[in-house]
């Protein structure tokens, strides 16, 4: 929810100080906001506010979007849980803890959701953004909500960012963004992988599935996109199909012979086979291509240290 935050934020700081009571739309937000930062965004008297900012401006985008934020909140309940795991949805546990047989018993914070106020969240989402169809950070909001949801069955999430691709390769919007001056191509995929990447971070079967799809997906309209083909090399990696991950990392590395996940991986999985042959032929590209001064010579030192066997 940051990401609305700082909208809001960066709308304000364009405004100017009103001395009078006429409760203009900007009137609306700054009263919102102030109240926000003073009770929270579900606190006593914000629904009060809204309902009276909607009557008045219905069709304010700003109305729409704390609508949604408030009923977000409002939906969802903290609770914490036990589990004998080291991450949970990609997070680490609040209280790391062993029972008195050494077995984890780590604890999370977890959040369940009021379907009902899900719901009204959702549709003041999917209101704003059909008001605004190509403000690109209102449709990613909706997807943060539904990623939050749906927890370890992001269902809902990938049909969302899939809608997201289809629409931005295919009908190729102006997208706005507040606090960018557009968005280009390459900050697009940018977005996308984060997803991605949260999607991998869950780390159960259903995000893995999805991460895949996604990544697919997106393949299907930047066919080279070393971001995305490296994803399909780490989901394999992860499922110990070694020669498909080796395969997509290799495919990266042809056109980019220096990424470093794409080439890292597959010094992996070169040491982990014990093929000095092609761990050799890896290290020479490491010594050429690597991020930093500390890999190119330690790769070059492996290099040296396999001539003098």
């Amino acid at each position: 929810m940051k990401r609305f935050f700082l909208l809001l934020a960066s709308v304000l700081m364009v405004l100017p100080l009103s001395a009078q009571e006429v409760l203009t739309q900007q009137e609306y937000l700054r009263r919102y906001v102030n109240l926000v930062q003073r009770v929270g965004p579900a606190g006593v008297g914000v629904e009060t506010l809204i309902n009276k900012w909607e009557t008045t401006y219905p069709e304010d985008v700003q109305q729409m979007l704390a609508r949604f934020h408030f009923c977000f909140e409002r939906s969802r309940s903290a609770q914490i849980i036990q589990l004998d795991k080291d991450r949970y949805l990609g997070m680490e546990p609040v209280l790391p803890m062993k029972d008195s047989l050494g077995k984890k018993c780590n604890f999370f914070e977890d959040y369940t959701y009021d379907d009902e106020l899900f719901g009204a969240a959702l549709k003041a989402i999917e209101k704003a953004i059909a008001s605004k169809p190509d403000h690109l950070d209102y449709r990613f909001t909706k997807a943060d909500a539904l990623l939050a949801y749906e927890k370890e069955e992001p269902e809902m999430v990938l049909l969302e960012l899939k809608t997201i691709a289809d629409r931005n390769f295919k009908q190729k919007p102006a997208w706005e963004y507040e606090g960018m001056d557009g968005v280009s191509p390459e900050q697009f995929n940018a977005f996308m992988q984060d997803y991605c990447v949260m999607l991998f971070r869950i780390g159960t079967d259903s995000s893995a599935e999805a991460f895949r799809m996604l990544s697919q997906h997106l393949l299907t309209y930047c066919k080279d996109e070393p971001l995305f083909v490296n994803n399909l090399g780490s989901y394999y990696l992860v499922k110990k199909d070694y020669k498909n991950a080796r395969k997509y990392f290799e495919q990266v590395l042809k056109k980019h012979p220096g990424d470093m996940t794409a080439l890292k991986n597959c010094l992996l999985l070169a040491r982990s086979a014990k093929d000095v042959k092609l761990e050799k032929k890896y290290l020479a590209m490491m010594a050429q291509y690597g991020e930093t001064e500390t890999d190119r010579e330690s790769a070059r030192v492996r290099l040296e240290a396999y001539g003098k066997k």
